[in-house]
């Protein structure tokens, strides 16, 4: 009885998690987000809107070019600010430790799957571009 009394008292005084994510932990499906696709296209914006997004939620991004030119997107701070869990380029799969940069040499969709970590204001832009559509602003809160 004594014993059934002490597993009680530690269980009460164990901390509760704000989230119970099951096996899959922190990348399980009920904290995962798919975000609206970029596209990069000469002379088209990046994407309509700012990216919100939250630390500690799982993120799926899907990047889209359209071949109307050698396009890069570069953000070293805000790659910085997140753990990329794998970029998938037509099938394959890729588990970096970081990047800086992605670049299309033609048409194709590249798939990038991440968890938001430090919060802050961030940018993707177009390398070399100072107009507003070549840029997208991602804020992680």
């Amino acid at each position: 009885m004594k014993l059934i009394s002490i597993l009680a008292a530690l269980a009460l005084a164990t901390p509760t998690f704000a989230h119970d994510f099951g096996f899959a932990g922190i990348l399980s499906n009920n904290n995962k987000e798919d975000l609206e696709p970029l596209t990069l296209s000469v002379g088209k914006p990046i994407a309509e809107a700012p990216l919100m997004l939250k630390s500690g939620t799982a993120y799926e991004i899907e990047i889209e070019a359209d071949g109307t030119g050698e396009l890069a997107l570069e953000g070293a701070g805000f790659f910085r600010a997140i753990w990329i869990n794998e970029i998938v380029i037509n099938g394959l799969e890729i588990r970096p430790l970081g990047i800086d940069s992605v670049e299309f040499d033609e048409a194709g969709t590249m798939e990038i799957e991440f968890i938001a970590i430090k919060p802050g204001t961030y940018e993707l832009r177009q390398p070399g571009s100072t107009g507003e559509g070549q840029r997208v602003q991602i804020v992680i809160q």
